[in-house]
């Protein structure tokens, strides 16, 4: 190496630590103490007061949480409807107490324009679930002749103890027990 670039090396390693100064805590009188943390099983940790300036975020249920994206949404009755190329529809059990069921599709859009769009009913009286599956777009929207590939997991939830029968546009993709 020259001496010239350890130089440039030296100054460049001066340079940043001088940007990456570390600071130290203040010590003595009227420093600040460290700050303690209670965990879940201290239970002599007093529960603190609400405060009015700050109130508590809501907690998430699954009345406020949003819809899937391929959920139908309003203003899709304005956009032009089309099906998909569905290459496989697979029914999938999360092995959760009580069980949990989804179906995992893979398939094409007819263009990079075209949204998922999933219709899931609940079971009729024979445990059949039907579940809709096609696409939308804006039909004043210029797109590409191209297939847009798609993958997504469509959560079907639990169910009470019986056999179901899933169909997807009006076929049958398997069956399950609850």
């Amino acid at each position: 190496m020259s001496g010239r670039s350890i130089s440039l090396t030296l100054a460049f390693c001066l340079v940043l630590s001088a940007c990456m100064s570390a600071q130290t805590p203040p010590t003595g009188k009227g420093a600040a103490s460290p700050p303690t943390f209670a965990t879940p099983a201290d239970s002599s940790s007093p529960t603190p007061e609400p405060d009015p300036a700050n109130p508590p975020l809501p907690q998430a249920t699954s009345a406020s949480l949003p819809a899937p994206d391929y959920a139908p949404r309003p203003g899709d009755e304005v956009l032009a409807r089309a099906g998909v190329y569905l290459d496989s529809a697979t029914l999938v059990v999360q092995g959760s107490s009580p069980a949990q069921f989804s179906l995992a599709l893979k398939g094409n859009l007819p263009t990079p324009c075209h949204e998922l769009r999933v219709k899931v009913d609940p079971p009729d009286p024979r445990n059949q679930i039907m579940i809709e599956i096609y696409s939308v777009s804006d039909p004043t929207k210029i797109c590409a002749e191209m297939l847009k590939p798609f993958e997504q997991e469509i959560n079907l939830g639990g169910f009470p103890a019986g056999h179901y029968t899933v169909f997807v546009n009006g076929k049958q993709v398997g069956g399950f027990d609850a």
